[in-house]
């Protein structure tokens, strides 16, 4: 009996061992667990499902944690350890890829999911050879750089592979896709650092159903290869291409697609009508922000399963196709911004499930005298620029689900809606019409309202003074319309602001809140109202862009503005700022725009002017300025070559509204302050254009001296404008080498000497103006400047010649013969000239010597006479 019982006890260990998991195993993941701890700090960080992870329990019982169940002994078969990491702070917690080192001991891995986890560094170069087994591995929504470790491509039983959201870097391997056979699902969605051209080798995984490579710098085209993958049920490649190239036939043959994305590339060509129709089974369809043209297929509406048709953003032409009234199913129309006509069926409002309709930015026609009774129950609806007539339609009130709401760029006329303002919209565009009133109090009682633009209306009256309540709003623009009074105190409680937008109205005060605690406040402007008092400096100190032109702001510029250390645009003219141009506005290196045009500064400009080593668009015009101008002006570096950025990147956004924000910013709002005189008329330089435009005006001041050399260095210059000035001297040759320049103004100065020949170099010249000067010889020839034909450009100098201006040069004239004479009287007639030249000169030194006294002299305020007719 005892030798049973002993034998059952030795039996039950053995069985009680085999079911649990490999002490080795549980080693590892204990390891990986105490790695995390000692990578964290318990206040910083908090570890999801790894309570029970602890050294006297199985690890099979673990959270995230999953074994073999057959009979026999277990081994961990997968690791669900997704966002197993979450930060309690405000600043993120990053842990080091090697914690990632003991998982690699446990061999019998088939299933590995990391993702949504703060870990940064390279991925391992060693360990996942050891993974042999794996099936499924996701390591999507890390942080991980470096290239790809040539191991992940010799797990020859992977199936599913996501390396989305990282920072992976280089070039996809030409050869590694080829040993992954058996792969199903590949993301890589949103690596923007790779490059190079999509591997062939991806084109022949004829297992592969899940295709996401959006978001990648590939170079080249789509190749028709991609049509090999005939398994394909989900094709993604958003955002791939940056050249302009033509959509693939042979896309069209991948008859088992279900989505089809292909959005924000430069493709273009027709939507084929008879191949589209190969896809049957498909349900969504992204084509947008392409240059796609033509109509679209008019059979579109017999493809039934589609659930979601975006075409917006391209060039697609004619009318909507009545056949889309029969995709029941449909549930996104997105058809905006592309140049179809033609009035809006009206049979879309039948369609029960459609959430999404967007048909805006086209010229289409609404039905105003059409009764609609809708079946669909909208969350987005754009209709701008549709003709919309009358009030705003009262059928939108029924749609409770309404998040989006564009009407803007109609005829709308009304008051806002009380039913409207009651409902909770998210974001309410209305901009450009004609509507009229006070702004409902109880519209800022929502506590979902994001974006609210007004612009361009006949909205007036005072802020509510409830408008803080709106806590969740984001962009607030009511520029161009006529409200008036302070602006609430409690404008300042909405802190999620990005984008606070009230030019062009009639706001006033001699104060303004303090917006220091709006931490979201990038773009503030405030441009073209009544307000008076100093320049305010109270605004966040990640304030980027800010626009206080054309009030009646005065005294001297606050040394406070340095403490706006991201400050990119500062635009203060058309004001009444005074004192001498300080020193420490150059301190602001992150300025890209500085305007202080039409203000009463004055002084010399200081040398540290080249600390402005970002500036692309520097106005000091129209001011009191005097002294030369530095020879530093050529260090400014921002100046000398192009560069890429934006003015649109509000850092605290997440992706999809980051996009849409700069969507906005894009097409419903411009500043319009930075103004140019270019091609002889005036022109705005809205936020996207303003990137890409470099000017210097330092027009109508005192300044004096000759132009420095130096600004020949400035070779991204397209505008500079020096006229209206004391400057004298010859024009330096060296302005020839501003190869982007298109207007150059040095009208009304001293200067002389001849045009240089160099000018006829700059092929990008349009405009030119040297008039009002005491320039002399011929006009240089040549390219670009052989059109310069304004004689009006030339006026007003000691002796210029040439083709513009349809004066013939002496050197142009055809030789005459001189006479024959002996060669004594050739001696005779220089001895002469010589003998006259003398008396001549002494004569001449002797008259001008009596008569000095009587020469008139121009009254000390001439010049800043002139300049004030001028403006």
């Amino acid at each position: 009996m005892a030798k049973l019982s002993l034998l059952l006890l030795v039996l039950l260990t053995f069985v009680t061992t085999s079911l649990s998991c490999p002490e080795h195993q549980k080693k590892a993941l204990l390891h990986f667990k105490a790695s995390i701890i000692n990578a964290t700090s318990s206040t910083k960080s908090t570890l999801y499902r790894l309570d029970s992870w602890n050294s006297s329990s199985d690890c099979c019982h673990w959270d995230g944690v999953n074994c073999s169940s057959h009979f026999g002994a277990k081994t961990v078969l997968a690791l669900y350890l997704d966002g197993i990491i979450q930060s309690n702070s405000q600043e993120p917690v990053w842990l080091p890829s090697t914690i990632l080192t003991p998982l690699f001991h446990i061999r019998s891995l088939m299933h590995l999911d990391l993702s949504v986890n703060p870990i940064q560094g390279e991925l391992p170069r060693d360990g996942f050879g050891n993974l042999t087994k794996l099936v499924h591995l996701d390591l999507g929504f890390i942080r991980f750089n470096g290239s790809i470790p040539s191991q992940l491509f010799h797990l020859r039983n992977l199936q599913y592979l996501d390396l989305s959201v990282n920072s992976i870097q280089g070039e996809l391997p030409r050869d590694g896709f080829g040993n992954l056979t058996k792969l199903v699902h590949l993301d890589l969605w949103n690596n923007p650092f790779i490059n190079g051209s999509i591997p062939s080798q991806l084109f022949h995984l004829r297992y592969l159903q899940y295709l996401d490579l959006s978001s990648i710098s590939f170079h080249g085209t789509l190749s028709g290869e991609v049509a090999s993958l005939q398994n394909l049920r989900v094709l993604k490649l958003n955002a791939i291409f940056y050249w302009e190239s033509e959509l693939p036939k042979e896309i069209w043959n991948l008859t088992k697609l279900h989505q089809l994305s292909l959005a924000v590339n430069n493709f273009f060509g027709k939507i084929p009508s008879s191949s589209i129709m190969n896809l049957k089974g498909l349900k969504i369809l992204e084509l947008n922000y392409n240059s796609l043209s033509m109509e679209i297929p008019a059979d579109i509406g017999n493809l039934s399963n589609i659930t979601s048709l975006v075409l917006s953003d391209n060039k697609l032409t004619g009318r909507i196709p009545s056949s889309i009234q029969k995709l029941t199913k449909l549930e996104t129309l997105k058809l905006d911004n592309n140049m179809l006509v033609g009035e809006i069926p009206s049979g879309l409002s039948n369609i029960k499930g459609l959430k999404s309709l967007l048909l805006g930015g086209n010229h289409l026609t609404w039905n105003n005298n059409a009764k609609i009774e809708p079946k669909f129950m909208l969350s987005e609806l754009s209709l701008k620029s549709c003709s919309l007539e009358g009030e705003i339609p009262n059928w939108i009130s029924t749609q409770k689900t309404l998040k989006t709401l564009d009407l803007s760029e109609n005829q709308l006329q009304g008051t806002l809606p009380h039913w409207l303002a009651k409902m909770e919209v998210e974001s309410i565009i209305l901009s450009n019409n004609n509507l009229t009133g006070f702004l409902p109090p109880f519209l800022f009682n929502s506590d979902n309202l994001s974006i609210l633009s007004l612009s361009q209306n006949n909205f007036h009256g005072e802020l509510p003074s409830n408008i803080g309540n709106a806590t969740a709003l984001t962009i607030l623009a009511l520029d161009d319309n006529n409200f008036s009074g302070k602006l609430p105190a409690s404008i300042v409680k909405i802190y999620a602001l990005s984008l606070l937008c009230l030019s062009n109205n009639k706001f006033s005060g001699n104060t303004l809140p303090d917006f220091r605690s709006n931490e979201r406040l990038e773009l503030i402007d405030l441009s073209s109202n009544e307000f008076s008092g100093e320049i305010p400096t109270k605004f966040s100190h990640r304030t980027r862009i800010l626009a206080l032109g054309k009030n009646n702001f005065s005294g001297n510029l606050s040394r406070n503005l340095i403490q706006l250390r991201k400050l990119e645009y500062l635009d203060i003219h058309d004001n009444k700022i005074t004192g001498e141009l300080p020193n420490f506005i150059f301190q602001i290196s992150t300025l890209r725009t500085l305007n202080l045009r039409n203000n009463s500064l004055h002084g010399s400009i200081p040398n540290c002017i080249s600390n402005l080593t970002n500036i692309q668009i520097l106005d000091l015009s129209n001011n009191y300025l005097v002294g030369e101008i530095p020879a530093k002006f050529g260090n400014l570096v921002g100046m000398e070559t192009t560069i890429e950025f934006s003015y649109l990147n509000f850092s605290y956004f997440n992706v999809i509204l980051q996009f849409y924000i700069l969507d906005f910013a894009m097409k419903q709002y411009n500043i319009d302050d930075v103004a140019i005189i270019w091609k002889k008329s005036k022109q705005n330089l809205s936020l996207d254009r303003l990137k890409m435009y470099y000017l210097l005006d330092l027009s109508m001041n005192q300044l004096s001296g000759e132009i420095p050399t130096s600004l020949g260095n400035l070779k991204a210059l397209k505008h500079l404008n020096i006229s209206f000035n004391n400057l004298y001297g010859r024009i330096p040759t060296s302005l020839g080498f501003l190869e982007n320049l298109e207007s150059l103004d040095l009208s009304h100065n001293n200067l002389s000497g001849s045009i240089p020949q160099s000018l006829a170099k700059l092929q990008q010249l349009t405009t030119l103006d040297v008039s009002n000067n005491k320039l002399t010889g011929k006009i240089p020839v040549g390219n670009q400047i052989n059109t310069m034909a304004d004689s009006s450009s030339y006026a007003n100098n000691s002796d210029l010649c040439g083709m513009q201006i349809r004066v013939p040069c002496h050197e142009d004239s055809p030789p005459t013969k001189p006479p024959r004479v002996e060669n004594k009287e050739t001696w005779f007639s220089w001895e002469g000239l010589g003998i006259g030249y003398a008396i001549g000169f002494f004569v001449t030194v002797g008259i001008l010597y009596l008569i000095d006294s009587f020469v008139p002299t121009k009254p000390p305020n001439y010049r800043r006479q002139q300049r004030r007719q001028r403006v």
